[in-house]
């Protein structure tokens, strides 16, 4: 029979202005992006990117906590699969991400509302 390996999942909490930095570091550790997420908590985003070690089944979870109007540099160009995780935190969540490898410019998913899981436009204006 296997051997369970069972670890603790880590959360690191990392600051906006060195998202890519720590990004680079964990493809440099070989591990691989499992997935990335978007919450809107508090008046704020919360960006939160899985990765998993699959040797030891550790995940070690990235969350930046940032203002609704923070630019958000996009890690495709390290992690090309994060396209689809970066247009959807854009399109379902208004995250402004800036310079995603393959944009679909809101046209990801067939919604009738704008960034629906966002902040409402009464929020921003009051």
């Amino acid at each position: 029979m296997a051997e369970v390996i069972a670890p603790e999942n880590i959360l690191e909490e990392i600051e906006l202005s060195d998202l890519l930095h720590v990004v680079m570091t964990k493809k440099k550790e070989g591990l691989r992006l499992s997935q990335a997420c978007a919450a809107y908590v508090d008046g704020k985003y919360e960006l939160s990117y899985s990765f998993a070690d699959d040797k030891t089944y550790q995940l070690t979870t990235l969350r930046v906590v940032i203002d609704v109007d923070a630019k958000v540099p996009s890690i495709t160009e390290i992690v090309p699969q994060a396209i689809f995780y970066e247009n959807e935190m854009k399109e379902l969540f208004g995250v402004n991400i800036e310079m995603i490898a393959l944009d679909y410019n809101n046209k990801l998913y067939r919604i009738e509302e704008e960034a629906p899981f966002g902040p409402k436009k009464e929020e921003n204006n009051g």
